[in-house]
């Protein structure tokens, strides 16, 4: 019979020690080149005219809003970080379709709820769904995403329709990704960083980061006078990553089979399921117990929480683990947790990797004193209990970036990162 790294290997998955992150970094850093010039690219590469010049004014309060799942939320935001006056709203058209009025007025309420209160004019706007950028820090909207019902909104520059209904104004909108990049400023205090990295891993993944306008090739003329700027590099749509069978397996019964393959590999959305075809594969090669392998044979899909939660052998109170069940037999659950720990272990490395390759590109952190800032955020990074993910990635970023000379930093976590990024667009 197979050991658990035989049947691994097998089916062309590649296991961390086993990671050529050389020739990774390498195909991200084209992929970026090949973004920024509007050559054919599984990155993006989305300018987005922000830049992160300059101090943050503190103690001034800024109208912030926050829309991107299934609620949207509005506060007065202040640096150093503080929320206040927040409230939480369903989001337009998360139950029913709405017109254009019905959406915009949501968010107009939310505005004149809290304006008299700020003493800044310019609002926040987090908005987190596939939108083009504008120099004037407006988006149009691109497509819904996450089940909103809003068509007539698709098309629209939100932030323009917003301030009609609001008599006018001014307005700052990022996304969910740029606004943790930006959130890092918040901790900055008397540190100096030499640029910033926002890095999103929960139920998906994304990275922004600072590029110099004269490397973003495909906006010819537009911003030229700009120094630099955050790329939004939708980065979970890396294609250049060796799927195992498991992953393919797995991404077959996604509804977008075949996109963002990279962050199938990495994300919480995905790694639950991507163990449980390693288990039936296993229970096939007749790895498990008769009994264990009729009871994963049965579970039709598998939460990531209860999969990490399984191999960190963590019981969660009032949660029943479909694995805790299925493996019951010790000898089961030490082979079950010897094929699963693997798919951490390789998604803390392709993190690293990750991050490591958009901190070279940036440029920046040459020297000790002036880092690169990375501000973190997602369940993912922090909450996975299977192995210790964020001391792996930080020695493996040791390991690729200190030979290169280039020094980060990562950020103290931040506590509502996507409305505080919001907050100081707004704000600067």
């Amino acid at each position: 019979m197979q050991t658990p790294e035989e049947l691994l290997q097998a089916n062309g998955f590649v296991a961390a020690a086993e990671i050529d992150r050389q020739a990774l970094i390498d195909a991200f850093l084209s992929e970026m080149a090949k973004g920024l010039a509007g050559e054919k690219s599984s990155l993006m590469m989305i300018p987005t005219f922000v830049g992160v010049g300059g101090r943050v004014p503190a103690g001034r309060k800024a109208v912030v809003l926050d829309a991107g799942g299934t609620n949207f939320r509005g506060a007065l935001v202040e640096i150093p970080p503080k929320v206040s006056c927040r409230e939480n709203r369903p989001m337009p058209g998360i139950k029913d379709e709405v017109d254009v009025e019905t959406f915009y007025g949501a968010f107009a309420d939310e505005v004149k709820r809290l304006r008299p209160q700020a003493d800044t004019a310019k609002i926040g706007w987090c908005f987190s769904y596939p939108a083009e950028a504008t120099p004037e820090l407006d988006a149009r909207l691109v497509r819904w995403t996450k089940n909103i019902k809003a068509p007539g909104v698709v098309g629209q520059f939100v932030g323009a329709e917003l301030l009609k209904r609001l008599g006018g104004g001014e307005i700052a909108i990022v996304n969910d990704t740029v606004a943790t990049l930006l959130a890092a400023k918040a901790t900055e205090g008397d540190r100096t960083y030499s640029s910033y990295i926002g890095f999103i891993l929960g139920t998906g993944t994304n990275c922004a980061y600072v590029e110099r306008r004269e490397n973003i090739a495909k906006l010819g003329d537009a911003a030229k006078d700009c120094a630099s700027m955050i790329i939004n590099a939708e980065s979970g749509g890396f294609a250049r990553m060796e799927q195992s069978a498991f992953d393919r397996a797995m991404d077959a019964k996604t509804v977008q089979c075949g996109q963002n393959v990279f962050e199938k590999m990495i994300s919480g959305a995905y790694l639950g399921n991507i163990g449980l075809e390693i288990y039936r594969a296993a229970a096939k090669a007749g790895m498990f117990s008769r009994k264990a392998a009729d009871a994963i044979n049965g579970v039709g899909s598998l939460e990531t929480m209860d999969f990490d939660n399984f191999c960190a052998s963590y019981v969660k109170e009032g949660r029943a683990n479909p694995l805790d069940s299925a493996f019951a037999d010790h000898d089961d659950a030490r082979m079950a947790r010897r094929l699963g720990i693997p798919v951490f272990e390789r998604a803390a490395v392709l993190t690293a990797v990750h991050l490591a390759a958009f901190a070279i590109k940036s440029g920046a952190g040459e020297s000790e004193e002036a880092p690169i800032a990375i501000n973190a955020d997602g369940s993912t990074y922090y909450k996975t209990r299977a192995i210790p993910f964020g001391d792996t990635v930080k020695r493996e970023l040791d390991n690729m970036l200190g030979p290169r000379n280039v020094h980060y930093e990562i950020t103290p976590q931040v506590d509502d990162a996507p409305m505080v990024g919001a907050a100081i667009a707004a704000l600067m």
